[in-house]
């Protein structure tokens, strides 16, 4: 492993388990420090000594950042984050009319507000200093409607839209943004969703270590963002040419138990 990040400090949201523990993993490997946050205290403590034997620091904190204090409380108490990863989001399986008002609105607060509000909070110092790198956690839902998960695939079409357009806007300034889109992931993220694993979510899932080796190697490179795995960048693409009505359409019989 390189040491891209050597002296960098990043900040990784989520960063419990799944994806989030691997791209803190990932990052302290390339020599960047840390500051681990998410929600349960104890696995945060476990990541950070592991991460500590690539010789960086890491600092934990937990916290629930879809609470505005708790967002504050992080840009105050680390005001020079280098690298910020903003990792952190919720699903909510199920017929939308059906589904906990709660739960939707937990997940909207997440995977919108908090991601919205941390970016601005890190990215104007980071712009200020010259130098930043943003990573926002989408999916392959972004490309497409996907029913069944339809306010979720709608909530990372907003991160794909507002990551790339933050790339053009802070790149003058030494800013890059990238946008992680993975597909199906070998995480906790169904079952805290409440999905029953269909056939395609069973045969298609990737490790979250093979989805973040993908992440940090597009946010090296500055790219604007990048699909995990040749088959997912493969049906990324091709629902540009396929009526959003078919693809709604197609994603709901993939997406059935």
């Amino acid at each position: 492993m390189t040491d891209a990040f050597r002296g960098r400090r990043a900040l990784v949201t989520g960063a419990s388990s799944g994806i989030g523990a691997d791209l803190a993993r990932q990052l302290a490997q390339r020599g960047a420090d840390l500051v681990l946050t998410a929600r349960r205290q104890d696995r945060l403590d476990s990541l950070a000594a592991e991460c500590r034997l690539f010789g960086v620091t890491a600092e934990t904190a937990a916290a629930d950042i879809a609470d505005e204090a708790s967002r504050l409380a992080l840009a105050e108490r680390f005001p020079t984050i280098d690298i910020l990863v903003n990792n952190a989001g919720l699903g909510v399986f199920g017929a939308f009319a059906e589904a906990e008002w709660a739960r939707t609105e937990a997940m909207l607060a997440v995977n919108i507000t908090a991601l919205t509000h941390l970016t601005r909070l890190f990215a104007t110092p980071m712009a200020a200093r010259g130098w930043g790198r943003i990573m926002m956690v989408a999916s392959t839902a972004a490309f497409q409607p996907v029913p069944l998960y339809a306010a979720y695939a709608a909530t990372k079409s907003y991160v794909l839209s507002l990551g790339e357009s933050l790339n053009v806007e802070l790149s003058g300034r030494g800013v890059r943004t990238t946008v992680l889109c993975p597909g199906v992931t070998e995480t906790e993220f169904f079952d805290a969703a409440g999905q029953t694993r269909s056939t395609f979510t069973r045969r298609s899932a990737m490790t979250s270590a093979e989805v973040a080796r993908i992440g940090i190697a597009a946010l090296l490179a500055g790219r604007s963002s990048v699909v995990a795995g040749r088959s997912n960048a493969a049906m990324a693409f091709g629902t540009r040419f396929a009526p959003r009505g078919l693809a709604a359409r197609l994603a709901f019989r993939m997406m059935k138990p």
